[in-house]
């Protein structure tokens, strides 16, 4: 397995190598914002973002910032050792549909209980998501839900060969 190397962060950046493990959460004032088919989803000045050794940060919204109409219980789930148990959404809009886009914890650990029904959104099947007006990469990977910006470094969990990091 290749080793990960810190990326030395410029002025301004967080490496995502100085997250902890077990993740935190803190709150964030920037305004996060999701659009797909053409409608905003969720917009919020509210958020959390999660951090976590080589992992960019998870935003999750509060449920009433979020358009729940265009969320469609989906059936899946998976498990977190820190957070507990997730559930997850597909988005539904018009004619399209990103199948398991979206999860929430509705019952986490003690420890994240400020998770509960907060609502987190996979960048990739997404026309566009915003941290302020910073259009986001999506982590590599089809499992991992972070958010890539300008403000933080790497490398990134998520590509194939990472997964024992």
């Amino acid at each position: 397995m290749k080793r990960a190397f810190r990326v030395t962060p410029k002025p301004g950046q967080e490496s995502v190598w100085d997250y902890p493990r077990p993740p935190r959460i803190e709150a964030t004032p920037r305004r996060l914002r999701v659009v797909f088919a053409g409608e905003t989803i969720a917009d919020t000045q509210n958020g959390l973002r999660v951090l976590e050794t080589s992992h960019p940060p998870v935003y999750y919204f509060p449920p009433s910032n979020v358009r729940l109409e265009y969320l469609v219980p989906s059936g899946g789930s998976s498990f977190c050792e820190w957070k507990g148990r997730a559930a997850y959404y597909s988005l539904r809009v018009k004619t399209r549909l990103a199948e398991n886009a979206a999860w929430v914890y509705p019952n986490p650990t003690p420890a994240y209980v400020l998770l509960k029904d907060f609502i987190a959104f996979y960048a990739a099947p997404m026309d566009a998501c915003f941290v302020d007006d910073e259009r986001v990469l999506p982590q590599p990977g089809s499992f991992y839900g972070g958010w890539i910006t300008g403000d933080i470094t790497g490398p990134f969990k998520g590509k194939p060969g990472t997964q024992g990091w």
